[in-house]
């Protein structure tokens, strides 16, 4: 893929996700259709690959990948607190509007909520995706 005027340069997706050299970010929701550009720029500014679904780390991070139609929403969301630090943001994923999957995101917040967390903000990550930047209403 190559680089859109939609999407960040690495140094503003640096300052847009906060993540640093050494942080461990997991990844869930992983398919063929997502950003390889933008995971490889995550793992760029971390210096590491991104974890699994299955890590049994303590992460600083996760990216959830999310498409409508995937599941339910609020249980993915409580399942990525896991194994989050205290204070870690959770980025949710999402295709732009007018794409395959995309989600509202009224859908976005209420589930959020209900998971425990809130809506900070939301940003274009790459050509086709959105990042929602969520955290926990005590973080």
């Amino acid at each position: 893929m190559s680089p859109s005027a939609d999407a960040p340069s690495s140094s503003t997706l640096k300052e847009v996700l906060n993540l640093t050299s050494g942080q461990i970010v997991q990844e869930i929701g992983y398919d063929d259709d997502v950003d390889l550009d933008l995971r490889d720029a995550i793992e760029d500014l971390i210096g590491e690959e991104l974890e699994d679904e299955d890590t049994q780390e303590i992460v600083d991070a996760v990216v959830l990948w999310w498409r409508d139609g995937d599941g339910d929403l609020t249980d993915a969301m409580v399942d990525t607190l896991r194994a989050l630090a205290p204070g870690a943001p959770v980025w949710i994923v999402t295709p732009k509007a007018g794409r395959d999957g995309h989600v509202l995101p009224g859908e976005i917040q209420e589930c959020a909520g209900t998971a425990g967390l809130r809506v900070l903000s939301s940003v274009s990550l790459a050509p086709d995706w959105t990042g929602t930047r969520l955290a926990s209403r005590a973080g």
